[in-house]
């Protein structure tokens, strides 16, 4: 019976939080009860101003299932890192990662866990032949999607159809071995996995998954392309004979760096 850790980065998700839990809760713990697998939600609030905290709390007194943590510092490659750590103390075969937001059910979430025996680590794809998107995503966010695939491909040779869906799951000898080397946040992390996980020679799995758009979506439109590019520049001169470049400029005084951080 595979063991699961499943984490949930949760930065001020009062709103939709209680919804995913409890359908995650409710799918899995039907699925436990058939001797298919066990399972660990772990729910990793990251400075929230907000009652997610809270939500958690209550749902992890109602589920033995859940468990959180309640940082101070803010981020989702920041959080789910402390989520991989933590997960990576207990008796795990599988450890991933979803979004807060539910866009991706768990029965979708189910189908990674069960492709997983024999790679070292499966994500979703909403571009696959066989994907079913509930929700047509904007004109704009569909561009914005595809140009990041591109820029990954000819920048980092990463050859997934989707690299930013929020639905993937690793074994944890591939983590351990990539954990000390991550140091990204935000836009980048979702890659950043990726590429370590390459250039380690681990091997991981796409497949197509369910997805649905939710409201209430925080992507800042005119920041998020750039914070994009310069996050995948940054990776790619940081693992590169250039990567004195970086570092010169993360020495740079403040005011002489450009608005997000190259």
């Amino acid at each position: 019976m595979q063991r699961i850790a499943i984490i949930i980065p949760a930065y001020n998700e009062e709103k939709r939080i209680g919804p995913t839990l409890e359908s995650y809760t409710s799918f899995f713990d039907s699925i436990e009860k058939k001797g298919e697998l066990k399972y660990t939600l772990l729910v990793v609030v990251n400075n929230s101003k907000d009652k997610t905290i809270d939500i958690v709390k209550a749902f992890a007194k109602k589920n033995k299932h859940i468990q959180y943590l309640d940082l101070i510092r803010g981020g989702k490659g920041y959080a789910t890192i402390e989520g991989f750590k933590k997960a990576l103390k207990g008796d795990y075969d599988g450890i991933g990662f979803v979004d807060a937001d539910s866009s991706t059910p768990p029965q979708a979430y189910l189908d990674l866990i069960n492709a997983l025996p024999g790679w070292d680590g499966v994500i979703a794809s909403r571009w696959m032949k066989g994907s079913t998107v509930k929700t047509p995503q904007t004109f704009f966010r569909r561009i914005l999607s595809r140009g990041f695939n591109i820029l990954n491909r000819g920048i980092l040779f990463l050859h997934f159809t989707d690299t930013q869906c929020g639905a993937k799951i690793f074994t944890p000898a591939s983590l351990v071995k990539i954990i000390p080397h991550l140091g990204l946040t935000q836009w980048s992390f979702d890659i950043e996995v990726l590429f370590k996980l390459k250039q380690a020679g681990f091997k991981v799995r796409e497949i197509p998954t369910i997805w649905e758009d939710q409201k209430n979506s925080r992507l800042n439109v005119l920041k998020v392309p750039f914070q994009m590019f310069t996050s995948i520049v940054r990776l790619r001169l940081l693992n590169s004979p250039f990567n004195f470049i970086v570092r010169a400029y993360d020495v740079m005084p403040e005011a002489l760096k450009i608005h997000h951080r190259l």
